[in-house]
This record gives C-alpha cells, structure tokens and sequence, in this order.
C-alpha cells in the first residue's frame, strides 16, 4: 500500500520561503501523475500545482511564478519551491498520487 508523507511547512514572514517535499513509500510503483492541494478552514480542497511521469507541469493561477513543483524519481519525492510567500497561501497543504492517495498534510503559516 502507497503511503505519502509529507515535510517541510512552518511558519515564514510575508515574502519569505518555503520548500515542501513529500515521498511515496511502500510500492514500487512509479511516481506518475503527482500533484500538490492545499486547504483552509471552511473552504474546500484546491490545486496548487501538478506533474505527471512525462515531466509536464501545470499551476494554479494563484502560484504561478511563485511556486515550483519538481521531481525525484530516484528518491519517490516531489517537492514544491514556495517563494513570495503571502497570507493568502496559508494553508495546510497536501500531497496527492494517482489514483487517489493523499498525504497526512503539513501546515504552512505566512505571518509577520
């Protein structure tokens, strides 16, 4: 059974940084389609961003030119680059695999 575990949120100033990174563990199956959603209190679940085995990307207009997804297919891991970091991006934010698997979330805070 796939599990998803996700690292590296926390609490950053406005303008600040974060990167996130989440790693599939037992299964051997390839990385594929992988997305990144995040989620606040009384909303629903939204993308942030997605890319699949052939290395195709895709964003939120929220995110783009803010955030960067990339691949470690070697160590099963994504990562999503979080740069210029708002209020508005706080959120707890989850890992997503094909065909349906999610991750525990970890929680990223954008605060002065």
């Amino acid at each position: 059974q796939v599990q998803l575990v996700e690292s590296g949120g926390g609490l950053v100033q406005p303008g600040g940084s974060l990167r996130l990174s989440c790693t599939a563990s037992g299964s051997s199956s390839s990385m594929n389609y992988m997305a990144w959603y995040r989620q606040t209190p009384g909303r629903q679940r939204e993308f942030v961003a997605r890319i699949d085995n052939g290395g195709n990307i895709n964003y939120a207009d929220s995110v783009k030119g803010r955030f960067t997804i990339s691949r470690d297919n070697a160590k099963n891991t994504i990562l999503l680059q979080m740069n210029s970091l708002k209020p508005e991006d706080t959120a707890v934010y989850y890992c997503f695999k094909v065909p349906g698997i999610w991750g525990q979330g970890t929680q990223v805070t954008v605060s002065s």
